[in-house]
């Protein structure tokens, strides 16, 4: 995954559900024309399409372009290079990905909880 001492200059990522283009842009300074080019070339980013077809990305795409970005503009990685390496991860890392997105759901179910029952 991506080190942490490769976003030193990128903004901490809010505790939201959902991001729109221009709140990824900024958290990931990158342009919204880039980021749609990149849905296009990387099969993992995938945000959802709502209303109007406006996109919301989750924390985990956020993640991902923010190691796509890492990948291109500080590794200097092609677009191709980069997926590969991607694809590699993604069969190296399966299990901290699965643990990581178990963490992230259980916590979600907890904070739906916790507002059931005060509400």
């Amino acid at each position: 995954m991506l080190e942490i001492s490769n976003n030193n200059e990128l903004p901490t990522i809010p505790n939201k559900r959902y991001f729109t283009i221009g709140e990824v842009s900024d958290l990931c300074m990158v342009k919204p024309h880039v980021l749609r080019y990149w849905e296009q070339e990387f099969p993992g980013l995938e945000p959802v399409k709502r209303r109007g077809n406006r996109r919301y990305y989750q924390r985990h795409d956020v993640m991902l372009i923010r190691q796509i970005r890492s990948l291109l503009y500080q590794d200097g990685y092609t677009i191709g290079g980069a997926r590969q390496h991607l694809a590699g991860d993604l069969v190296k890392d399966d299990n901290t990905q699965s643990q990581q997105m178990i963490r992230q759901l259980r916590s979600e179910l907890e904070d739906l909880l916790r507002i059931l029952r005060t509400g």
